[in-house]
């Protein structure tokens, strides 16, 4: 039923508000109920997020308006094609030697209006903690011809979020399980401060965490036993 609203819309206006709506009403049917403090985030803004679950996108992009970045292949063409909807930019995760061509797409997409999140983990998380932040994307701020800010969000589930967490969990398991989860999951958004650009991109991503660490009430603990840093 929004396709139709959403084609015709960004035709006419060049851009539309339906994807986010889709993904703010997407997380309300599976029961989240989310409050988001501390925002909008304005455009040709950098978001650094943790990662919980697959529910990090629908709760995020819901309430913030924003767009990702995600590994250039999704799998099934529907998902695709609902990613390209909400302008996700695409990388080559693997392709290390590509650093500098994938802060570049990150930085095109900062010139635009959607604020771009980042989840510097990674990958999901088990919930109970962060994992290591790599720095590689943040240096998209220093490629931009815009002025960037760079802010730390918290996404916090709170007392649910080791059941949340995905983490050792076969993808389709996980979707079943939270899909059955009886009642609602209340959810909270802090998007925070934006950082001082003083600092390197290391120096950064280690403030990002830092701050979302301590929203969480996690030990900010660069050594995590999960991960690596890169």
């Amino acid at each position: 039923m929004l396709a139709p609203a959403h084609v015709a819309t960004k035709w006419l206006a060049r851009r539309s508000p339906w994807p986010s709506r889709f993904l703010a009403a997407a997380a309300w049917i599976i029961g989240a109920r989310v409050r988001c403090s501390g925002g909008p985030a304005s455009p040709h803004t950098l978001l650094v997020s943790n990662h919980t679950s697959w529910l990090d996108i629908l709760v995020l992009g819901g309430s913030t308006g924003t767009t990702f970045i995600s590994k250039d292949e999704l799998g099934h063409p529907l998902i695709h094609w609902l990613a390209d909807q909400n302008a996700t930019v695409y990388v080559k995760r693997t392709h290390r030697k590509g650093a500098k061509d994938q802060a570049i797409a990150v930085a095109a997409a900062l010139e635009r209006e959607k604020p771009v999140t980042v989840f510097p983990e990674g990958t999901t998380g088990p919930g109970t903690h962060l994992l290591p932040f790599r720095s590689t994307l943040l240096e998209a701020a220093n490629y931009a011809s815009k002025e960037v800010e760079i802010r730390p969000v918290a996404i916090d589930y709170g007392n649910a979020a080791a059941e949340i967490g995905w983490y050792h969990e076969p993808g389709k398991a996980n979707i079943v399980r939270l899909l059955n989860r009886a009642g609602t999951l209340p959810v909270r958004v802090q998007v925070l401060p934006p950082l001082d650009r003083a600092g390197d991109r290391k120096q950064l991503t280690a403030l990002a965490r830092d701050a979302i660490a301590s929203r969480l009430d996690f030990k900010s603990d660069a050594h995590s036993p999960i991960g690596v840093v890169e």
